[in-house]
C-alpha cells in the first residue's frame, strides 16, 4: 500500500488531484486550513498504487507519495 501525505497549509483547494486518482481516494476536505481554503484529503487504502497522478497534477507540491 502507498501513503499519500497532503499538505494541507500548502493546498489551495483547486480540486485537480482529486480528478486524476484513478481509485477516488483523494476528498477535499470539510476543515478550512489557515489560508481559509478546503485541502484536499486523502481516504488511506490498499486500492492505492502509488500512481503519483496527484503529486504530478499539484500545481501548489502539496502532495508526496510514498511507495
Amino acid at each position: 500500500m502507498a501513503k499519500i501525505v497532503i499538505d494541507s497549509n500548502k493546498c489551495k483547494g483547486c480540486e485537480l488531484c482529486t480528478t486524476v486518482c484513478p481509485h477516488n481516494l483523494i476528498v477535499m476536505s470539510e476543515e478550512l486550513n489557515p489560508a481559509g481554503f478546503r485541502p484536499a484529503s486523502f481516504i488511506p487504502s490498499d486500492e492505492c498504487s502509488g500512481c503519483t497522478f496527484c503529486a504530478v497534477i499539484c500545481p501548489d507540491i502539496a502532495i508526496e507519495v510514498f511507495k
